[in-house]
């Protein structure tokens, strides 16, 4: 049996070792020279820059590819445990170490913030159980399968359904449980994880910072990429053959039932194909006989994010690997990016520098920087003038906090702007994730892994089920596997 995975992100890479352990001959298909979609690097005089996702999280998702395949991870992949996943710069000069240990997290915000040690602590005890009752049903089975309802984990999740809070908005529930605004603004931020806005998105999404303290974050040797590396590497070792630089042109149906693909005008046979593209593009590039869903045509889009590269020609010792520097008006600053299908003149912005855990990314008494600020999907703006606006501020701010002038310490530099990303990763509008997560009810409504259309076509990666980043992106993949291997 042949199955072909379109994409090399994480998603297509992860769907690529699961098939090829359940005894398929596996071919990877990936239009750029590069595999990781997203996850991608680029080298700058003497500067090397992780280009998408900088926060690893759940390693054992990526162990757990390592083990099925009888490998150590070890001898293809090695990372280390982060003490202090992010530190927060506030506009007034707090400054709040968010340590990995929920313990040592609850007594800075008591020390910093004035937040009670006991709400803290509460807030994470009720999402893990949360997390415990949800886990299985929500997160590693497709919720477009009746099977996964009928069981007794369904009754037990129902049972506790209010607790949910699925009809509650991450800010409502964040404000209700801690006392001081810059607490609950520090928790609406995972918020941006989904690229969805906290004002709207439901409070399921309280899960996203039990599951980054529960198991804290990781930093991999050699930097993000690493990752991607080590699952190529993994992957050639078990069969799998790769074509990069090969643009998959159509998805070949024949009587609703997958039959193989036109790459290069050339037909090849497949038993089963996994698209790691985003879904609404594998319809609208790869299906031109089958009509788009209604529910991908009318999709609302989550956000995006405009990303500057800089080498700086000096050490800042006050920095952490991850760092944020919040916006005053947090809620005007989603306001902006979703209503107004722009960016404020005052935005929150990520941090992060790798070279501060692997020296090698950056010249010796240098650090490279990864800036981000988060932005709408692209929808015609004038990113020329976007980018130039959104750089002076982030400069002004940055300025600011740190007291210094950023600008002369510039030697090196790049950006990334939605329109890029659309352009490099087929993301539908440069969307990060796909579907926007901005309701109540929307972690129950993502495009499933499959189509009851097309037999043997299924979906994974950020635009379906369960969501977007590394975990979710690699239970895709898993979610994926077990449906083929049902099928089979």
């Amino acid at each position: 049996m042949k199955a072909a995975v379109i994409g090399g992100g994480i998603a297509g890479l992860a769907s690529a070792i699961r098939l090829q352990n359940l005894g398929y001959e596996v071919s990877l298909f990936e239009r750029n020279h590069y595999l990781g979609g997203n996850i991608s690097q680029m080298y700058r005089k003497g500067f090397r820059f992780d280009m998408g996702a900088s926060l690893f999280t759940f390693p054992e998702l990526i162990d757990e590819l390592f083990a099925l395949s009888g490998k150590k991870r070890t001898d293809y992949l090695t990372y280390e445990r982060l003490e202090t996943i992010n530190k927060y710069f506030f506009d007034d000069g707090t400054i709040v170490n968010a340590y990995a240990d929920k313990e040592a997290l609850a007594k800075e915000l008591e020390d910093k913030l004035g937040e009670l040690n006991y709400r803290t602590l509460d807030f994470f005890k009720k999402n893990a159980k949360l997390y415990k009752l949800t886990l299985g049903l929500f997160l590693e089975k497709s919720l477009h399968k009746k099977s996964t309802f009928l069981t007794k984990k369904l009754l037990k999740t129902l049972w506790h359904f209010r607790k949910l809070n699925i009809f509650e908005t991450m800010h409502q529930n964040n404000s209700r449980t801690f006392t001081n605004p810059k607490t609950v603004q520090i928790f609406d931020r995972f918020a941006t994880y989904y690229g969805a806005n906290p004002y709207k998105a439901s409070a399921m999404f309280n899960l996203i910072p039990h599951l980054e303290h529960q198991n804290p974050a990781y930093f991999p040797k050699g930097g993000m990429y690493s990752i991607i590396e080590s699952l190529t590497a993994l992957a050639k070792d078990l069969g799998v053959k790769f074509f990069t630089g090969q643009k998959v042109d159509e998805i070949i149906v024949w009587s609703k039932q997958v039959r193989g693909l036109s790459v290069n005008k050339k037909i090849l046979d497949f038993d089963v194909v996994v698209s790691n593209l985003d879904i609404s593009n594998t319809y609208r590039k790869l299906l031109p006989l089958h009509k788009t869903p209604k529910s991908l045509q009318k999709q609302n889009l989550s956000a995006s994010a405009i990303v500057f590269y800089w080498g700086i020609d000096r050490q800042f010792d006050e920095l952490n690997l991850h760092n944020v520097f919040f916006c005053e008006k947090y809620k005007e600053e989603f306001e902006t990016v979703f209503e107004k299908q722009s960016i404020c003149t005052d935005p929150s912005i990520y941090l992060y520098i790798s070279s501060l855990n692997e020296p090698k990314d950056a010249p010796e008494g240098f650090q490279n920087w990864y800036v981000m600020v988060n932005a709408p999907h692209n929808a015609g703006q004038n990113w020329g003038k976007l980018v130039k606006k959104t750089r002076k501020n982030v400069i002004k701010k940055l300025n600011k906090v740190l007291k210094t002038d950023i600008e002369k310490h510039i030697i090196s530099e790049d950006f990334l702007t939605p329109l890029k990303i659309e352009t490099r990763t087929t993301s539908i509008a440069g969307s990060l994730y796909g579907t926007s997560s901005n309701s109540r009810l929307s972690p129950f409504f993502r495009p499933a892994n499959f189509t009851k259309q097309i037999k043997n076509l299924y979906f994974c990666g950020a635009s379906v089920h369960p969501g977007g980043g590394i975990p979710l992106s690699l239970l895709s993949a898993k979610i994926v596997a077990d449906l083929v291997k049902k099928q089979s």
